[in-house]
């Protein structure tokens, strides 16, 4: 479907990736879309350990191959030796998005002094296919709702931006931003 909306959701971990437990990431970042987004939508997703390499063919296979419009990581952003996901995101995108790094960083230090430790990024990728937006995001479920809540209403205008569907959310979750020129109506 063309005006659908394809997100990829990557859980970065070692330990969830090889079963010593659960992944919380996917089912909190699932709950959130089907919560907030109005429009059409569907996701893959991947659950894979801290390895560098893994997370940049993950992440190029999401965009290039499977097409998505959209793509969300989860942990692997802190400054531990095995966090490398900001350094997998850097290397196969092309044009870094530095607000929703600096966002994401604001939002968390309202609830722990600790983000500061965050080094999560924001960042393009340009395909054969069009362009995709890749947002790393914390790991933590709670902390993953945080961070969605407070950048999510700039995401549907940057898709708009670099050639993606028209996303529509839920108000009551988080309203869409975008200039009165790029609105198109709503259908009652």
């Amino acid at each position: 479907m063309r005006d659908e909306l394809l997100i990829g959701l990557v859980s970065i971990s070692d330990r969830a990736a090889t079963g010593i437990y659960e992944d919380r990431g996917l089912p909190a970042l699932e709950e959130w879309f089907a919560a907030a987004l109005a429009s059409p939508w569907r996701m893959k997703t991947r659950l894979i350990p801290d390895e560098q390499p893994l997370i940049e063919k993950t992440l190029i296979e999401l965009c290039d191959t499977t097409g998505c419009h959209l793509v969300l990581t989860t942990g692997g952003t802190g400054p531990a030796l095995r966090d490398v996901t900001p350094e997998a995101t850097l290397a196969v995108t092309h044009k870094v998005m530095p607000g929703f790094g600096e966002q994401m960083r604001q939002v968390s230090l309202k609830y722990v002094p600790t983000a500061i430790l965050s080094r999560q990024v924001g960042a393009i990728r340009q395909h054969a296919g069009g362009q995709t937006l890749i947002l790393n995001l914390p790991g933590q479920p709670k902390a993953i709702k945080e961070t969605l809540d407070g950048i999510f209403a700039a995401v549907p205008y940057c898709i708009d931006l670099i050639g993606g569907p028209y996303i529509e959310t839920r108000e009551e979750i988080v309203k869409a931003f975008r200039p009165k020129s790029a609105q198109r109506p709503t259908l009652a």
